[in-house]
């Protein structure tokens, strides 16, 4: 690859008529140290409930209808490099967002993002990154 030049993807793969394929993004799944720690702090950022609370994963969701949730699961070892996924939370008022999630004990982290960015990049207890976007993007 010369540098600077992205080649093109390559062509999708023809799987036939994906029209009646009906799959749903169901949970996300989080890999923490203390799980349950993780899913209280979570679940008061979103303003969800715990829906279970076990030993091998705690649950995290808007309501009992409501999907996708949030799973938390026991890991042995600490986050050490940066997400491959993360979460972008769209709120009414970012600033004021991501005051209170600070509060809570967020931190903001650079992962490269720029000046003129409109996301505001933060870190949950655990290390875990996710952006808050701006109020404006908020009606995606």
């Amino acid at each position: 690859m010369i540098r600077g030049h992205v080649p093109a993807p390559p062509a999708p793969a023809d799987h036939g008529d994906t029209r009646s394929v009906v799959l749903r993004l169901y949970t996300v799944v989080i890999d923490a140290t203390d799980p349950r720690a993780l899913a209280r702090w979570w679940a008061e950022a979103l303003g969800w409930q715990i829906l279970h609370d076990g030993a091998e994963e705690v649950v995290v969701a808007k309501d009992d209808d409501s999907y996708p949730a949030l799973i938390f699961v026991p890991v042995g070892e600490p986050k050490i490099v940066k997400n491959r996924v993360h979460l972008d939370l769209a709120p009414d008022d970012r600033d004021r967002e991501v005051s209170r999630l600070e509060a809570m004990g967020a931190r903001r982290v650079d992962v490269g993002q720029g000046p003129q960015s409109t996301w505001v990049v933060l870190a949950d207890p655990e290390g875990n990154e996710f952006c808050v976007l701006s109020s404006r993007d908020g009606g995606l």
